[in-house]
């Protein structure tokens, strides 16, 4: 078996029996990227040099309980590493390299990782779909003729593709989740306050956290717990203010799969009253897929009823818009921006300083509400995306109103997630007539990552999914 085939925990096993090293497993994948991403665009940047250098280091110099020893992975394009090309998914900024590592680059280090590189991603990690005029558009590894998703894309591309065993990415509206559903993998987004290198506390109205993607739910589990305690347990936490519940190690609930739970399902959206909102057959069928697993493994499942939010989508329209209103560009670079995050930026920094505040307000009051209607339930089930992956160049390039109202109608099911500080997870259920991948989404209380951890490995457990990769395997 080659050393691709091995899930990332296997892997992992490996690494610490000493029955591989880390130069050769370094060597192994990067030989993987470069017969696979020139068709996938998955990388930004790749280091080989760098990598098996670092590879060596680690082998020498770092002590093998790190909890990621030896692991490759790479890095999101909106996370800088000191050193290499920063580009953020933007013309803008190409050619930049920054001085110093930021917060989730030094966890990975710490824990013991390889980096091979930069991982594509869309402009400013602003759309759900990465078809950035910096670089290539990241295809589907199911499917070149479909998009990845965004924003954590390349990571989501690599995974599902072999040319990486799992990647940390960063998830402010749904982007661990979105391509992780779109290559069917398992995407992690974790508690707000959970992950101390990305706690979501800094981000405006603390949306963006750092999770991660693996094929598996323990490989997935193995990856956060070396982003929250990559020096070991307890968690360093850099703030007074974290998620309740405990920091793991979550690893041992995504392999066990214990427990009966209360499970309510979800079938509606917030932006239901300012979008067309159609769950596709093929979403809906992965939806009812999961139900009947669950169901049959003797969890308890509840309908829970319709609550309309009209105050959403105008809320979330403007804090979007306000988080491009920061991207520092000016003067004649400006040209140099996409057209939506143009549209974006202009549209942030002409917000009045009340119709912020005001959203601010209205989404932390929905925050409580969303906490308190899913009180009942250990944990929620909803579609992961509405419709099956989209197609390369199915979004509008040029009008930022239609393209943001596309990108809702695909994933209206993720960014009050992010809202609400709410733990959450997708699994792959199935796969169309057409081979592309259908998930569904679990979301837990706050701090209840263990459970869905159990949850979801019970699920994949019970789906007896037989081994299948992308054509590009």
């Amino acid at each position: 078996m080659e050393l691709h085939e091995h899930t990332a925990l296997e892997l992992h096993q490996l690494l610490q029996r000493g029955e591989v090293s880390p130069v050769e497993v370094a060597a192994h994948y990067l030989a993987r990227i470069e017969r696979l991403d020139p068709e996938l665009g998955a990388f930004a940047t790749v280091t080989p040099e760098r990598a098996l250098e670092r590879a060596a280091a680690v082998a020498a110099e770092v002590p093998r309980p790190a909890p990621l020893w030896g692991m490759p992975l790479g890095d999101k394009d909106l996370h800088p590493r000191a050193g290499v090309p920063t580009a953020f998914g933007s013309r803008a900024f190409s050619g930049f390299v920054p001085d110093a590592s930021d917060e989730t680059v030094q966890a990975v280090d710490d824990a013991g990782a390889v980096s091979l590189g930069k991982t594509a991603t869309p402009e400013f990690g602003l759309p759900s779909y990465t078809e950035a005029l910096v670089g290539r558009p990241t295809r589907n590894p199911w499917d070149p003729t479909l998009g990845a998703g965004g924003s954590v894309v390349g990571a989501a591309a690599t995974v599902a593709s072999g040319m990486l065993p799992f990647a940390p990415g960063s998830d402010g509206g749904g982007s661990i989740r979105i391509p992780a559903a779109a290559c069917g993998l398992v995407g992690v987004k974790p508690s707000r306050g959970r992950v101390p290198s990305g706690s979501g506390l800094a981000s405006l109205a603390g949306l963006g956290v750092v999770g991660a993607i693996g094929r598996t739910v323990a490989d997935a589990a193995l990856l956060l717990d070396g982003l929250i305690a990559p020096t070991g347990y307890p968690a360093r936490h850099r703030s007074s203010v974290r998620a309740p519940g405990d920091d793991g190690p979550y690893l041992g609930a995504a392999i066990r799969g214990e427990g009966r739970f209360q499970i309510g399902v979800l079938g509606d959206s917030p932006w239901d009253d300012a979008y067309d909102i159609v769950v596709a057959p093929e979403a809906r069928s992965a939806l009812d897929r999961a139900v009947a697993v669950l169901d049959a493994g003797r969890h308890g499942i509840e309908l829970i009823p319709p609550a309309p939010e009209p105050g959403y989508a105008p809320a979330f329209r403007t804090i979007w818009q306000a988080g491009a209103a920061s991207i520092p560009v000016e003067g004649e670079r400006l040209a140099l921006l996409e057209p939506l995050t143009q549209w974006l930026l202009e549209r942030g920094r002409a917000l009045p300083a009340r119709q912020l505040a005001e959203s601010l307000s209205w989404l932390a009051e929905y925050e409580r509400r969303v906490i308190a209607r899913f009180a009942p339930y250990d944990a929620v089930l909803s579609p992961a995306l509405a419709m099956t992956p989209r197609p390369v160049g199915w979004y509008d390039a040029d009008d930022g109103e239609r393209n943001f109202a596309q990108q809702v109608q695909y994933t209206p099911f993720t960014s009050f997630v992010n809202v609400s500080g709410l733990p959450a997870v997708t699994v792959p259920v199935e796969f169309t007539a057409d081979g592309a991948p259908m998930g569904v989404q679990l979301i837990g209380r706050p701090g209840g990552e263990a459970t869905l951890f159990s949850i979801a490995a019970h699920l994949e457990r019970r789906l007896r999914r037989e081994p299948r990769h992308p054509p590009v395997w």
